[in-house]
């Protein structure tokens, strides 16, 4: 049984050659501002792109992505702004997910592009 640390670092690998495999430009992965993390910061064309990983062992419970919450999406917001604001970035910044669901060694993944909006 893969323990739920290394079940994350599967998953977020998993995100990373999706996300290049579709041209994604990475940027940074597991950035930290304060005691917030932002998993993946990416270019995709003209956005920066916040991409939060989410990866579960089933989803017996509901789909990975439905755990980013209103409160974890204002950590995203709030480390996106501290990004963009250390690295001078003039782009329109976009916040996706990855849900990763893992299950008898096959695995599922979803990628969702402008999953929430900041408010």
């Amino acid at each position: 049984m893969i323990d739920k640390q290394e079940l994350g670092r599967l998953g977020e690998e998993f995100a990373l050659h999706l996300l290049v495999s579709k041209g994604f430009k990475i940027l940074a992965t597991n950035w930290r501002f304060r005691k917030d993390e932002v998993d993946i910061i990416a270019k995709d064309d003209s956005f920066l792109v916040i991409v939060e990983v989410k990866t579960r062992s089933t989803n017996y419970f509901g789909e990975p992505y439905t755990a980013v919450n209103k409160k974890k999406q204002g950590f995203l917001i709030r480390a996106a702004n501290a990004y963009i604001e250390k690295n001078n970035i003039d782009l329109e910044c976009r916040f996706d997910i990855v849900s990763v669901v893992f299950a008898e060694n096959k695995h599922q993944i979803e990628h969702i592009e402008d999953a929430f909006y900041p408010l």
